[in-house]
């Protein structure tokens, strides 16, 4: 595996709606999930209630989440759609009862820019859009106008994809960019995600890994999100649901390989896990000459 640059770990700001912000860089952020849907490949029909959505919510920033991410609408492969109105009756309940929380930073899983436009009202703070910014265009501008961040994830999904999986990426990410700059979208607002498993096969996704270190060459903090995903159930054997370990370790080398965010189930365990990986990272930036 290829190592990152040590500028990578760096203390950088993400800029967030309603003038909040995030350090990224010297610690590991947690974004913990939380789906709001009754068929999510891993979670599905465990929140569908708002009162037990928020309490879920709450557990994981007590167990160290640093944002939360809301989503209505499941995108495993095969899922059946949804249409804009149930996203907005599933999710909307549980972003209202949050967002007047100061110890609640959210982000709202919708490449609805309808969606991200309510949602955002009523307290969300990050948009997290698995099409890119990319199946409708207007949702750079409905980000841009609240100040919020953004969270653009690469998808090979409805596409004629690069042979080389991460050209494909720089050349998912160019796109993505062009719409958010062009919309007045600051790169201080901006993680991208690579989209582990989206249209992605498991040697996809452990090349992904391997060469993850080359996508600093997009000069972005980057956000992983491999958590119970189907590969790691292929190389364990698990379940969606016992998949936590092998998220674990994921995490771990993702980090080491300079990942900034990580978009998990278990908050706990990835948090442990985690803070073993940034001593491990602060133990070698000690090391490297001019440190400190």
């Amino acid at each position: 595996m290829q190592l990152p640059p040590d500028s990578v770990f760096h203390p950088r700001t993400l800029r967030l709606g309603r003038g909040r912000a995030m350090e990224l860089g010297p610690r590991s952020r947690l974004m913990g999930i939380l789906n709001v849907t009754p068929d999510s490949f891993s979670d599905g029909g465990l929140h569908v209630d708002a009162s037990s959505a928020v309490d879920a919510a709450l557990q994981m920033i007590g167990e160290g989440a640093d944002i939360i991410d809301i989503g209505g609408e499941s995108t495993r492969p095969g899922a059946d759609p949804v249409s804009a109105l149930e996203e907005q009756r599933r999710i909307m309940p549980v972003i209202e009862a949050l967002g007047g929380r100061e110890d609640v930073l959210i982000s709202v899983d919708t490449w609805r820019a309808q969606t991200a436009r309510l949602a955002l009202a009523a307290g969300a703070h990050l948009i997290n859009d698995v099409w890119g910014l990319q199946r409708e265009p207007e949702m750079a501008r409905v980000a841009a106008d609240a100040g919020a961040a953004v969270a653009i994830m690469h998808t090979g999904r409805e596409r004629e994809r690069l042979p080389d999986l991460v050209q494909d990426q720089f050349h998912w990410f160019a796109a993505s960019l062009e719409l958010a700059r062009q919309a007045g979208i600051k790169d201080d607002q901006i993680v991208l995600d690579p989209g582990f498993g989206f249209a992605k096969d498991a040697d996809d996704n452990l090349d992904l890994m391997a060469r993850f270190a080359e996508l600093h060459g997009l000069a972005l903090p980057l956000l992983a999100g491999t958590s119970r995903k189907r590969f790691l159930g292929g190389l364990t054997g698990r379940d969606a649901s016992d998949r936590d370990v092998a998220t674990v370790a994921t995490s771990v080398a993702l980090r080491l390989a300079g990942a900034a965010m990580f978009r998990v189930h278990n908050v706990a365990f990835n948090k442990d896990g985690l803070a073993v990986a940034d001593a491990m990272v602060q133990s070698s930036r000690k090391r490297e000459p001019g440190h400190g």
